[in-house]
């Protein structure tokens, strides 16, 4: 019933982001008010979720999806201008969940992946060449340890000094790095913690995709299911993204380790997703 207020929501505070953002760290996806700020957009995967399950729950006519899709690829544009490429892929991974859950054809689902990757590449080629720099150093990150490599490299030298069982709260020297408790929070827990610990929160995140897999044949209705899967995939995605971003084997997007690194937005978002499991 309120999923065209959800929708509307998510864009309205997309178009405020993009008025009113301030950028930090190369992506102008922040909102400042006074001495504190918060992401817009992680408040929007609530409302994505909410309004995308709901949507797709409904008869599957050719405006539903035609509506889906126009409102997925008006967020994932939003998030591009801003160069917050990370969270766009995680929408658009949360959007193929959605899309073949309802529509279960991997035909489809492959030419809108195809279509996007075309669409994607055009805009970083046209529109955003500068952000082809911040992926220059992309397995490549020991050549040029001190520029675009710095962070990953610093990041796989402090998993590698903790060990298995870790330095000890507080006693480790990755925090003296930019975004050491954001981007780089899974090297963060590596080293104090120990190389387990940081696998086993993953493990974590991992058991909430399987028990929303598992629920699926239980589930009360078409809208729970559709959006306790959608909530899951979120956050398995996010969390794919930051661990192996740290480590350079998939770009560093800036994404966060849902309920790990800092951020009450993040949290926040985080916690919402989980509502969707917990329904």
């Amino acid at each position: 019933k309120v999923r065209y207020l959800a929708a509307g929501f998510g864009l309205l505070l997309l178009a405020v982001n993009l008025v009113f953002g301030v950028e930090k760290f190369g992506a102008k996806n922040w909102i400042s008010i006074g001495p504190m700020s918060f992401q817009p957009s992680e408040l929007v995967k609530i409302c994505f979720v909410l309004a995308g399950a709901s949507t797709m729950d409904r008869i599957v006519t050719r405006r539903n999806l035609a509506l889906f899709i126009a409102y997925s690829g008006i967020i994932c544009g939003c998030l591009v201008l801003m160069n917050d490429f990370g969270t766009a892929l995680i929408f658009f991974a949360a959007f193929l969940v959605i899309a073949y859950l309802r529509s279960g054809n991997f035909a489809t689902i492959a030419l809108v992946c195809a279509a996007t990757g075309f669409g994607g590449i055009m805009a970083l080629r046209f529109l955003k060449p500068h952000v082809l720099s911040r992926f220059a150093s992309w397995r490549h990150v020991w050549e040029v340890p001190l520029e675009g490599g710095y962070q990953q490299t610093r990041a796989m030298m402090c998993i590698a000094s903790g060990g298995l069982l870790g330095l000890g709260g507080g006693n480790g020297w990755l925090k003296y790095v930019a975004a050491s408790d954001t981007d780089l929070v899974f090297a963060t827990v590596s080293e104090e913690w120990g190389l387990l610990i940081a696998l086993l929160a993953v493990v974590s995140i991992v058991t909430l995709a399987l028990f929303a897999a598992r629920a699926c044949r239980v589930g009360r209705s078409a809208f729970y299911t559709i959006a306790a899967c959608a909530a899951a995939s979120m956050l398995i995605f996010q969390t794919t993204l930051n661990v192996l971003g740290a480590v350079d084997i998939l770009p560093l997007t800036g994404v966060t380790f849902p309920f790990v690194s800092m951020g009450g937005s993040s949290m926040l978002s985080c916690w919402g997703l989980l509502a969707y499991l917990q329904a």
